[in-house]
């Protein structure tokens, strides 16, 4: 299948016009200008891009993760809206519902129904809990962490933990050892024990700001310790609600372009009207697509889908368009796939041929996950 369209970014460079080549599944080549046959599909002035990759994502589409039977209709929902690769995020739950839920995830990353597992919790700070059950946070048991590696038998992807908790630095070291990304998240840890954690081989924060110890000019805490260090990768939920534009902003020039991950950390409501949800025991109200739990104003997760984020990236990049779009690829599908040591996702020879159309208002038009038409032409 040879497909050609005004645009053609990579994740590395912008071919305009472009086209790419796809057969078994696989991109097998890309150029600029004109190929030299007629395409099988004329996208006209549309922009390819690499299909978006979503680390952090607890649901969508009515659906959860926390209930394996509901996964196919989350994964539709993102897949439709451009996420070609996602993890599936657990939130804290008691220790032997955690288990099942994860030796049912398991099962499904083997069959490729999605390409990893996520433990949000249970070993999370009670003071920056967010929508966490605070009755079953806890800390970190060695032996409760050794079952569900061994549950997950090599699918667990990352471990978001709160180090200051008893036992935190052990754990982020058994994580990386176990050869899964540690994070650093729902914390009220210090500036000196957020270095302790990434020394440790926490590589990753957590949704940086929310759910984070603040700034403070005389106890920089976990968000200054997480920015400056290069070898840490931020997510950063650009949906307009979670940050400020300018702090997204601030962000990406503290931690320069690369490291910077978008992440959605959707759950059940994404796509789904307004109304009562759940996100592991607890209730979600969505009032104007916005979820906060029950009775409280405190944002449990987001309906966003991954478009949202990349439109608000480029929007906000304050760059120009050129270098914004480049700039939201690599945040959108580059960045997160490295950090996770997931598949390169640039289009180039080789890789798998998932990626997206958008129209000129950036809206997504078609998807193609391993080389099959998801959506569109």
């Amino acid at each position: 299948m040879l497909l050609t369209a005004g645009e053609v970014i990579t994740g590395t460079e912008l071919l305009r016009p472009g086209w790419l080549q796809i057969a078994a599944g696989l991109i097998t080549a890309v150029g600029a200008g004109t190929p030299d046959r007629p395409a099988d599909h004329d996208l006209g002035p549309a922009t390819v891009i690499p299909g978006f990759v979503d680390t952090h994502v607890h649901g969508g589409g009515g659906g959860s993760f926390a209930h394996p039977d509901q996964t196919a209709a989350a994964v539709d929902l993102h897949l439709h809206r451009g996420t070609t690769t996602l993890l599936a995020s657990l939130v804290t739950e008691a220790p032997e519902n955690l288990l099942v839920q994860v030796r049912a995830l398991a099962k499904q990353v083997r069959a490729g129904l999605i390409a990893g597992i996520h433990l949000e919790g249970p070993w999370l700070s009670t003071e920056r809990c967010g929508a966490h059950d605070p009755a079953l946070l806890r800390d970190p048991d060695p032996a409760e962490l050794d079952r569900l590696l061994e549950a997950g038998d090599g699918t667990l992807r990352m471990v978001t933990l709160a180090p200051e908790r008893t036992g935190g630095l052990a754990a982020v070291r058994r994580v990386v050892d176990a050869g899964a990304v540690a994070a650093v998240g729902h914390t009220d840890s210090t500036y000196r024990q957020t270095r302790a954690a990434v020394d440790a081989g926490a590589t990753v924060a957590t949704h940086l700001f929310n759910a984070m110890r603040p700034i403070h000019h005389r106890e920089p805490g976990p968000v200054i310790a997480l920015l400056e260090d290069p070898r840490v990768t931020v997510e950063v939920i650009a949906d307009g609600v979670h940050l400020d534009a300018a702090l997204y902003r601030h962000i990406v020039g503290s931690a320069g372009p690369d490291r910077v991950s978008l992440v959605t950390d959707a759950m059940a409501a994404a796509g789904m009207a307004d109304g009562p949800y759940r996100i592991g025991p607890l209730t979600v109200e969505v009032a104007d697509q916005v979820a906060h739990l029950a009775g409280t104003d405190t944002i449990a997760g987001s309906t966003a889908t991954f478009d949202r984020l990349f439109r608000f990236s480029v929007a906000h990049a304050d760059l120009p368009r050129d270098e914004a779009l480049l700039q939201a690829v690599r945040q959108s599908s580059v960045n997160p796939a490295r950090a996770l040591g997931l598949p390169c996702p640039e289009l180039r020879p080789g890789s798998a041929a998932d990626l997206v159309v958008l129209d000129q208002d950036l809206a997504v038009t078609g998807v193609i996950r391993r080389g099959k038409w998801i959506a569109g032409p």
